[in-house]
């Protein structure tokens, strides 16, 4: 009897320990060294000292727990509880996810958070009826072109293959005549080595994460978009944290948010400057080129207004107010 009772109490104890600790996983798809897993591995600290280790959050970069296409499906199906995604990857699904991937819509920090303040809403209100919500976004750098040749216009892109990594970059390439190549970030280094991608539009940081320079001799700062990461959390985790736990939880993604916007651009100054140092070429486009690039942002705009509709045309108002 008395060992029966041991055992309660063990269990009981167990049990006590149990609740008063509640563990998630947050798979991201970046590499550890990344700007935005810098921040996420911060924010995680942060919540983890704001609750006296009551939240403990595993962050998983690199795409080391789930491949990124797959990470928002398992934050919504609750096999994590948290998870970093590229919006802009999940157009096919929602357009307004796509929204930010609009070339030269927004092409600054200030109006890429303008942008964030008109979709928020609607983003919010999607997420939550898909059993998710949202915790805070960073916008990446602006995106430039890496092109194995130099490029004076589009023209020059014919032909050659293009890397995509969402619905908006794989029509960009259809647009100037290029072939697109679907390379998530984390094989991109792999496909730039074996001749499989031979131009891309991806940010400076990219660039330096996946050393472009060693493959690809030219980079045109165009800032074509800044597209955004989100870090998402499933709603039944979220309301399973006591209040005060919540309210720990919410504060440490404001201040993620806010850190991370100002990180980007510092990061888009820095990997710049490593890019040169690294002996690519780092030029402004030329009028041309610039003006090709304007054509097929006007075309995606319009493409994207005719699929996103009455809610798309609301939010892009909202925007250009």
């Amino acid at each position: 009897m008395k060992h029966a009772f041991g055992m309660i109490a063990a269990a009981l104890a167990l049990a006590t320990t149990a609740h008063a600790q509640t563990k998630w996983d947050l798979p991201a798809a970046y590499p550890a060294t990344n700007f935005h897993s810098v921040n996420l591995a911060s924010f995680a600290a942060d919540v983890d000292k704001a609750t006296a280790g009551k939240l403990k959050i595993t962050v998983h970069p690199g795409a080391s727990l789930f491949k990124a296409p797959e990470i928002k499906r398992a934050v919504q199906g609750g096999q994590a509880q948290a998870g970093e995604i590229l919006l802009a990857a999940y157009q096919n699904e929602w357009q307004m996810f796509g929204a930010d991937g609009l070339p030269f819509l927004a092409t600054s920090y200030a109006d890429s958070m303008k942008l964030y303040k008109a979709q928020k809403p609607i983003l919010e209100k999607k997420l939550a009826e898909q059993g998710m919500q949202l915790l805070y976004t960073v916008a990446w750098p602006p995106q430039g072109i890496y092109s194995k040749k130099a490029l004076a216009s589009a023209a020059d892109l014919k032909g050659s293959k293009w890397r995509a990594y969402s619905p908006a970059t794989s029509r960009i390439a259809e647009l100037v005549g290029a072939q697109p190549v679907t390379v998530q970030a984390a094989e991109l280094s792999q496909a730039l080595a074996t001749g499989v991608v031979e131009a891309n539009m991806t940010s400076g940081a990219t660039g330096v994460d996946s050393k472009l320079y060693e493959h690809l001799k030219f980079y045109y700062d165009v800032q074509a978009w800044l597209p955004k990461n989100a870090v998402i959390v499933n709603k039944k985790a979220f309301d399973a944290l006591d209040k005060p736990t919540q309210d720990a939880l919410l504060k440490a993604a404001a201040d993620a948010e806010t850190r991370g916007w100002a990180a980007s651009q510092k990061v888009n100054t820095d990997t710049l400057a490593i890019l040169k140092t690294n002996g690519m070429a780092v030029e402004p486009p030329s009028a041309a080129l610039k003006a090709d690039m304007q054509k097929v942002g006007e075309t995606m705009v319009k493409e994207w207004l005719e699929k996103a509709g009455p809610e798309g045309q609301a939010m892009l108002d909202a925007y250009r107010k």
